[in-house]
């Protein structure tokens, strides 16, 4: 008889180990890539560009990423795509040999792809874990994210003084630490990643079967209708635009006020540590005050840190200010996320969230295409405004459902309390 506990617990530490070296390495290249892409771009306005073709390329490939899955295997798949991220930081790597900015755009676009095959990892560990331990085994591998903050600070600054010595740019030093990084987490996902999860997954189903409900699966744009649903995916693009359209240009601004190398490390690392650690609670959390109450509190706490963000240059009160604004990402994603589930049928699910990864990608991209020229046109302050003014968005929504779910009840319980009196 197959033991799929130990199956599933050694699945989700083997993806856990996968995601903190992944991210480790997704962290130290994006809080170089808007200085690389400044030093290499003819105009200085396209120094966010590489961000906006990395956010791009994940968005696009995250749907043919899962359906090659279901032919080739989780484990290949995500071996697959490190093994393509690497090739990525290569191109990158030549990029600031030879200076060619289209050089690095090539490398970047691979590594998006990447980033869309590991983000999978969490619904690997997902489907080898019984309903009841889902959460858990997303949250663990979710987790890596916060050991691979630490691993990139310790790694990346170190390694630009080493690439240093070969002769080579300093920047390249966090695309060679990644180019590891990913190339560690391809040998753990290959060599341990057994047996693969899409067949276990497959093996749990037909164990313990699930009544699913029957019924046509409604349009995407019927589901998106619904206030509770516009709700939940507005708090989780907008909260997405807000954090990528200050975390990209951070790097910039400390740039501009001669910060080290390591002081920007330190900052973004403050961000993604803000980003993933709430990941231990903010499940519970959710279950605690509801799933509007957590968007709310997570679209103040990212108003909260577009305003304290443009106060001072140093690296302590950026940090304080990046790590909310990571704070505020992680509620509205977590919030959002449940939020949407829970207006959905099985059948609409894949459909639906992928649409939903889509619409963030995407408007990542164009944030990103559009911070660079903003903050040269303007500066920093202006774009935490910015930021800050689409941050109200989600709050006003996610206040303006409340009430209206809040009538609701009260509507519905004084029908029934009517009907009751009427009854005796």
């Amino acid at each position: 008889m197959t033991d799929f506990t130990r199956i599933a617990r050694r699945t989700t530490f083997i993806l856990f180990l996968a995601q903190s070296f992944a991210s480790a390495g997704f962290i130290a290249a994006a809080a170089i890539n808007p200085i690389l892409g400044e030093k290499l771009a003819p105009d200085r306005a396209l120094a966010t560009v590489p961000v906006a073709v990395y956010q791009f390329s994940s968005a696009l490939s995250a749907s043919v990423w899962g359906r090659l899955m279901d032919r080739i295997g989780r484990r290949n798949g995500i071996a697959l795509g490190l093994l393509m991220g690497m090739v990525g930081n290569a191109l990158v790597i030549l990029s600031t040999v030879t200076n060619s900015f289209v050089t690095m755009l090539f490398g970047v676009a691979l590594m998006g792809t990447t980033n869309s095959a590991t983000q999978l990892g969490r619904f690997a560990a997902a489907e080898v874990n019984l309903p009841e331990h889902r959460g858990r085994a997303i949250s663990m591998v979710v987790f890596g994210g916060v050991i691979g903050t630490i691993l990139s600070r310790l790694s990346a600054a170190p390694m630009g003084s080493f690439v240093v010595t070969l002769g080579m740019d300093e920047l390249a030093g966090a695309y060679l630490t990644t180019l590891i990084l990913f190339g560690l987490a391809a040998v753990v996902v290959f060599a341990a990643l057994r047996p693969d999860p899409r067949d276990v997954g497959r093996q749990l189903a037909e164990a313990h079967p699930i009544e699913i409900p029957h019924g046509e699966a409604r349009p995407v744009a019927r589901i998106f209708r619904q206030p509770a649903a516009v709700t939940a995916v507005t708090a989780m693009v907008l909260g997405q635009v807000v954090m990528v359209a200050i975390m990209v240009i951070t790097s910039l601004h400390m740039e501009d006020h001669h910060h080290a190398r390591s002081a920007i490390y330190t900052v973004i690392s403050a961000h993604t540590f803000g980003m993933y650690a709430p990941s231990l609670f903010s499940g519970w959390l959710l279950d605690k005050i509801g799933r509007g109450k957590m968007i709310l509190v997570g679209s103040l706490t990212l108003l909260l840190s577009c305003v304290a963000a443009p106060l001072s240059p140093n690296v302590l009160p950026l940090g304080f200010a990046l790590f909310l604004l990571g704070i505020g990402w992680n509620f509205c994603f977590v919030g959002g996320s449940t939020l949407l589930a829970d207006q959905l049928s099985p059948l609409e699910r894949s459909r639906t969230q992928g649409t939903n990864d889509f619409f963030m990608g995407l408007a990542s991209s164009l944030i990103s295409l559009s911070s660079g020229f903003i903050f040269n046109a303007t500066g920093y302050a202006m774009m935490t405004v910015v930021a800050g003014a689409l941050s109200l968005v989600p709050l006003g929504m996610v206040i303006s459902w409340m009430r209206r779910e809040g009538k609701h009840v009260h509507r519905y319980t004084n029908t029934q309390a009517d009907a009751d009196s009427v009854s005796k």
